[in-house]
Parts: structure tokens; C-alpha cells; sequence
């Protein structure tokens, strides 16, 4: 199979410059995803690859083997588009197979092949039919097979699966992630989307701005931003982002409030502390409590309720379990835990290597929750 490399790649539209040195590696067999926002140069990263944009600077390799100068048919590469990119007068068997009857592959063969790619990806009983009678998920799928007959040694996706609804796009996912299992074929996928990026990537990839902000593992992505960018991309709800300060001493306050956490390993000053919803604690008493706010909103989504605060001019989310109500004005007792805080330069947005401690501990107290109704 053939690995992926990106050498200080960089693509001008003019006097516009849309992707600004990228250097990535991306190992043979690997499901890699692209993320970002609109704009961010992500789609484009995709065509320089395929061939199909001509690179201003740098290098781009498959296998080993330069690709700057070879045309898109000799790179090896299948691409599956957003809007599928099918000949609506063709059947759906001659859509599959076209790309071997372009190649001058004898009918037999491609029939043989076109009838096993398309039972690969459940196609068999619609052969004869043409795109306008498919559904959305079966013209993806058709998009799919006619890529996969190429038998190429890389699979690249542009957002294939952003014209289908939410049903359609979990069950997609899936078949996406099946197979690439089953094919073993390296695999890059761009999308804004990401919890499409969340659970298919063995490697996520998260630009900005024509730059790569963070290369990891879904996983490492989630639970260690690099920078400002990623942790507020990255969630949903999205992680809290406040502006705080480090004290001489070392003591965190937040927007003028102190807290009971220490800093270790940053110089004082302003910084941007950061902590998801899913991470904030209930805590048993105000003696426990770090901050106490006062709830706005309340969003029922079922497993879960997302509890949105007032801190000071800015909206602070809680993801808590459903379980005991939180009326409108009920006071919410939080607890930080340091091993979830994340900290930020307000400058460049990087992440800050500080580590944090509760600089005292308060004796426990029965559970309260101020202002909401007894239980019971």
C-alpha cells in the first residue's frame, strides 16, 4: 500500500495564499481525516494530492515517489466528491464500471468486476437503474464503487457525506469505517464536521487558516488541545474558554474571582483557562465549591442535559446526567478539577504546560444544590 507525505506544500490563488507549508505524514493502510472550518485550505490539500491543483511550493510523495508533475491518472489515487459526480443518462452498472471501460479493460472483465464491487457495498439489486431513481445514501454508495473498481492505493473523500441527512450520515460512517477495514486502502477524508472526524479517524488532522493547528488521535485531539483553536473546535458543546490570571503567587482567578487552584509551571500573568462541559463537577456544598453561578438555560437532550450558566458577561455550559431539576435562577454549586483545566496564551493561543492543584481542601458537607427543588 502507499503512504501519504506533504513536504512544506504551499497553494496561491493569485496573490492569495490558501495552504501555508504544510508538512504531514500519513502511514499506509491509515484512515486519515482533514478538519476545519470553511477556508481553511483542507479540500484544496485534497486536490493537490489527487492532482487535480498544481502545487506553488513544496512536495507531495505516494509511496515514496514525487507526484508533483504526474498527471492525476498516474498518481494512483481514487476521489469520491460531495455532490457524487455521477453521469445521470448511465445506469447505475455502467457508472461503476466506467472508469475501466475509459482504460480499455475488456467487457467480460469489467462486468465480472463491476458485479463484485457493487455486491461489495450492497448495489447489487439497483444495476439497472439510474442515479435520479436512488436515494442519497445509494448514489454515495454508487460514488463509492465506482472509485473502489480502480482498485487505486489511495482513497481521498471531499465531505462525502455532507448532502445526506443525519440518519443517513451515521449509517455512512459506518460503512465508510467497513470498509476501509475490509480494503486495508490508505484513506483521507476532508470535513467541517466533526463528529464524522471523531469517529472515523485513526488520525485527525485540525487546520486553521491554511496551517495545521494539531495532529493526533481523535483521543489525544479531544483531551489535549495544542492551541485555543482546537479545544473550542473540538466538543459539542464546545469547551469553556474564559479569560483568567495567574496571581504572584500562583493563585488562579477567574474574571476577577479568585479560586482555590494554584498554577505551577506558568509565569503570572493573563491566560485563558479552559474546561469542557462534560468535565465541570457538581459540588456538595458551597464550602466544596470553587464558583458558583447562577443558571440561564436548561437544554434537555435526553442521556444528557446541558445546563448553561451566567459568568459575568459570558455563557458557561454544564453537561450533567438528568437527574435532580435546575430551575431558571437556581444557584449551580462547581467544582474545577484541575486535572481537566487547559491552559491557553492569549497572545497565540497555544497551550500552556502548567499543571494545577486545589491549594486547600474543605471538609465535605451533605449534597445541596442552592435554589433548586427538594427531592424527595
Amino acid at each position: 500500500m502507499a503512504d501519504i507525505q506533504l513536504r512544506a506544500v504551499r497553494k496561491s490563488f493569485g496573490l492569495h495564499e490558501v495552504v501555508k507549508g504544510v508538512d504531514l505524514q500519513i502511514p499506509s493502510r491509515s484512515f486519515v481525516v482533514i478538519l476545519g472550518p470553511s477556508g481553511c485550505g483542507k479540500s484544496t490539500i485534497l486536490r493537490m494530492i489527487a492532482g487535480l491543483e498544481q502545487i506553488t511550493a513544496g512536495e507531495v510523495r505516494i509511496a515514496g515517489e514525487r507526484m508533483n508533475d504526474k498527471e492525476p491518472r498516474e498518481r494512483h489515487c481514487a476521489m469520491v466528491f460531495q455532490n457524487y459526480a455521477l453521469y445521470p443518462h448511465m445506469s447505475v452498472a455502467r457508472n461503476i464500471s466506467y472508469p475501466l471501460e475509459v482504460a480499455g479493460v475488456a467487457r467480460a472483465e469489467r462486468d465480472r468486476r463491476m458485479r463484485a464491487t457493487a455486491a461489495s457495498v450492497g448495489l447489487s439489486d439497483y444495476l439497472d437503474r439510474k442515479p435520479g431513481q436512488l436515494s442519497g445514501g445509494q448514489r454515495q454508495r454508487v460514488a463509492m464503487a465506482r472509485a473502489m473498481i480502480r482498485e487505486p492505493k489511495v482513497f481521498l473523500f471531499d465531505e462525502p457525506l455532507s448532502n445526506l441527512d443525519a440518519t443517513l450520515r451515521v449509517q455512512m460512517r459506518l460503512e465508510l469505517r467497513r470498509l476501509h477495514a475490509r480494503l486495508g486502502v490508505t484513506s483521507v477524508l476532508v470535513t467541517h464536521d466533526q463528529t464524522e472526524a471523531m469517529t472515523m479517524a485513526d488520525l485527525l488532522v485540525v487546520m486553521n487558516g491554511g496551517r495545521i493547528e494539531q495532529v493526533g488521535t481523535p483521543l489525544e485531539v479531544y483531551g489535549r488541545p495544542a492551541s485555543r483553536f482546537v479545544a473550542s473546535f473540538i466538543g459539542t458543546p464546545p469547551m469553556n474558554l474564559m479569560a483568567a490570571e495567574i496571581m504572584a503567587d500562583g493563585q488562579l482567578a477567574l474574571q476577577g474571582l479568585a479560586l482555590p487552584l494554584a498554577v505551577a509551571g506558568v509565569r503570572p500573568g493573563p491566560v485563558v483557562l479552559g474546561i469542557r462541559p462534560e468535565h465541570v463537577e457538581m459540588a456538595r456544598s458551597r464550602h466544596e465549591a470553587d464558583i458558583e453561578l447562577p443558571v440561564e438555560i436548561v437544554e434537555e437532550l435526553g442521556a444528557t442535559r446541558i445546563l448553561h450558566a451566567r459568568l459575568q458577561e459570558q455563557t458557561f455550559a454544564v453537561a450533567t446526567a438528568p437527574g435532580l431539576p435546575f430551575p431558571d435562577g437556581a444557584t449551580l454549586l462547581l467544582r474545577l478539577p484541575p486535572s481537566a483545566i487547559h491552559l491557553f496564551d492569549p497572545a497565540d493561543g497555544q497551550r500552556l504546560p502548567g499543571t494545577l492543584d486545589h491549594v486547600h481542601h474543605r471538609p465535605v458537607e451533605p449534597p445541596t444544590v442552592a435554589g433548586a427543588a427538594k427531592v424527595g
